[in-house]
């Protein structure tokens, strides 16, 4: 999952990125509102961790262009503005939560955990399909009794490909969630990370349940009869 921070904070901003990243995300960071925007309306982030206070755009602004420009995407603010108006407000204007500073990562990592499950059709911690499964909170994934041990970025696309079960991805759309820059030129790269979250998952015979669409991108779905 792609995620989108808009800190200008010198710290905390790489602070979240890095602690985010460690939790498998794929992360970009920018320090201003009118950069925020302008990648939030390009990049289809899976969520924005938004600042209110920033220089040029605030945070508000950006979330009301975002509302009117129809983008949907989930919107967290993350701010030292305490006051219930203050939350109020950027809750009217079309964000989903709202934390104020000083936070536990630990509880944010949680709120990014729910508003990224909140349209799936999962609404627990627990992605399964078929006798898979990965707990998107301690990061294990098994197959029926068999620990598996994942990368950071394979287990990034495992997550992916799960919470779109039966769904064609296009080796763009993967790129795009999973990675963290241009993926014009990661063709390549996504087929050998799905050969080897394919050889993991069935590294004692399983069936293949990741199919390959030839010259589109990928299907996570039952084998064939």
């Amino acid at each position: 999952m792609r995620i989108l921070i808009v800190e200008d904070h010198p710290s905390l901003g790489p602070s979240l990125k890095a602690n985010l990243e460690n939790c498998h995300y794929a992360v970009d960071l920018v320090p201003d509102g009118e950069d925020g925007l302008s990648l939030a309306l390009v990049v289809p982030y899976d969520l924005i961790i938004l600042d209110v206070l920033l220089p040029g755009l605030n945070g508000f602004e950006v979330c009301r262009e975002l509302r009117a420009q129809q983008k949907k995407v989930p919107v967290l603010f993350l701010t030292a503005l305490s006051e219930i108006d203050q939350r109020v407000k950027g809750l009217d204007l079309g964000a989903d939560d709202y934390m104020t500073k000083p936070f536990a990562f630990r509880e944010l990592e949680a709120r990014v955990r729910a508003l990224l499950r909140r349209d799936g059709p999962e609404k627990t911690t627990l992605l399964c399909f078929m006798d898979i499964t990965l707990d998107t909170s301690t990061h294990e994934a098994m197959r029926s009794e068999r620990r598996i041990t994942l990368s950071s970025k394979e287990y990034a696309l495992l997550e992916f490909l799960m919470y779109h079960p039966r769904h064609i991805l296009s080796r763009t759309t993967i790129a795009e969630h999973v990675w963290d820059y241009d993926a014009e030129h990661l063709s390549n790269v996504i087929d050998v990370y799905i050969r080897y979250v394919r050889n993991k998952l069935c590294a004692n015979g399983e069936p293949d349940v990741i199919h390959t669409i030839r010259g589109y991108g990928y299907q996570l779905k039952e084998p064939e009869e």
